[in-house]
Formats: structure tokens, sequence, C-alpha cells
């Protein structure tokens, strides 16, 4: 069941999020659900990343390129 939130943003945010809406002919909702949405996966990933940071270094999988040439 969809929730309801309010929040208040700077007049800034909000013009700029005008100009969006405007631009996309969307609605203010679903810029707002993307932008959420994007932001959790976001950070999903930092925390797993986080977690099995330790793991990789443990294997010398220091920086992405040294993940990529692994992978490939």
């Amino acid at each position: 069941m969809p929730g309801t939130i309010t929040i208040r943003l700077p007049e800034k945010l909000q013009r700029d999020l005008e100009k969006i809406v405007k631009a996309e002919n969307a609605s203010k909702s679903d810029v707002i659900r993307d932008a959420l949405e994007r932001y959790v996966a976001l950070k999903r990933f930092q925390q797993l990343r986080k977690r099995v940071l330790p793991f990789a270094e443990a294997e010398g999988l220091i920086t992405d390129e040294d993940i990529f040439k692994t992978v490939s």
C-alpha cells in the first residue's frame, strides 16, 4: 500500500524540480520517487561494498581495475 510523505524543499530545489517536471512531462511524485529509488540503491551498494572490502583486499583486489582484470 503506497504511503504519503511530506517534505520541505528549499526554494531553489523546488524551482529545479519544477523545471524537470515540465521538461519530462512527469509528476513531482514520479521524479522524487525515481530519485529516492536511485539513492536507496546507491546506499545499498555502498553498504555491500563496505562489507566485502576486507575480503577483496585480502585477495589483493584494491582498485576497480584489479577487479576488472580478475573478472576478465
